[in-house]
């Protein structure tokens, strides 16, 4: 997702759309943001 962003990103900015630097922007936000909180929790089990 977030190399998808970049890709926009770089597409709308060189190409001057800005519809496709906004999604650009925001992809690569949600990405960073799944990637850096973990779902479901994080449990320590100690046995």
């Amino acid at each position: 997702m977030v190399i998808l962003g970049v890709i926009l990103l770089i597409i709308g900015l060189v190409a001057g759309i800005s519809v496709l630097t906004t999604l650009g922007a925001i992809l690569v936000v949600v990405g960073l943001v799944l990637n850096l909180v973990p779902i479901g929790g994080t449990r320590r089990r100690y046995y």
